[in-house]
Order: C-alpha cells, then structure tokens, then sequence
C-alpha cells in the first residue's frame, strides 16, 4: 500500500503543516516507504514465538529490606537547640 499525494496534502492539512510541491514529492515518498516497511513486518512468520513485553528478563534489583538497630533518640537530639515532643523544633515559617 503506497500513500498518495492527496492523502498527504490532507495529512499536512491536519497537522497545519504547509510543503511546497518538491517537499511534497520527497514526503509521499518517505511516508509510502514507511508504510511499506511496516508491512512487511505482517508477513514474519512468528509462529511458536513466546511474545514478550521485555527484550531482557525482568529481575528485583532492590535489596532485601532489613530492620537494622537505628541511633539512639535521645543522642541525636542532645545537640538539638529545642526539642519538643522527641523532635528538633524549629521557628516556624510558615504563617
């Protein structure tokens, strides 16, 4: 199936796009070699192909997550300037 010239002067018609008359020629024939290209993609036998989403297998790459013994409150906030309620309290900024 090859793209005619009227189906590309209604295509940039769609899309606002304007081509002089030797633009026009290259691109009816770009597109109607796409078009072909992608039709002989429909003759490829792919029978008995597995289809796949992935060209590479799909693996967990996170880590484990592990509880681990954290720092201790009352350290971390020993040089804390104000605590309130086992937190660092800060002037507030927002009114």
């Amino acid at each position: 199936m090859s793209v005619s010239k009227e189906e590309v002067i209604h295509l940039s018609k769609l899309s606002r796009l304007e081509f002089d008359e030797k633009s026009l020629d290259r691109i009816t024939n770009d597109l109607s070699s796409i078009v072909d290209f992608a039709n002989q993609l429909s003759n490829i036998d792919v029978e008995g192909i597995k289809p796949t989403a992935h060209i590479l297998d799909i693996k967990n790459v996170f880590r484990e997550d592990n509880v681990d013994k954290s720092y201790d409150r009352e350290e971390i906030l020993k040089n804390a300037p104000e605590k309130e309620a086992g937190c660092v309290s800060v002037p507030q900024t927002v009114e």
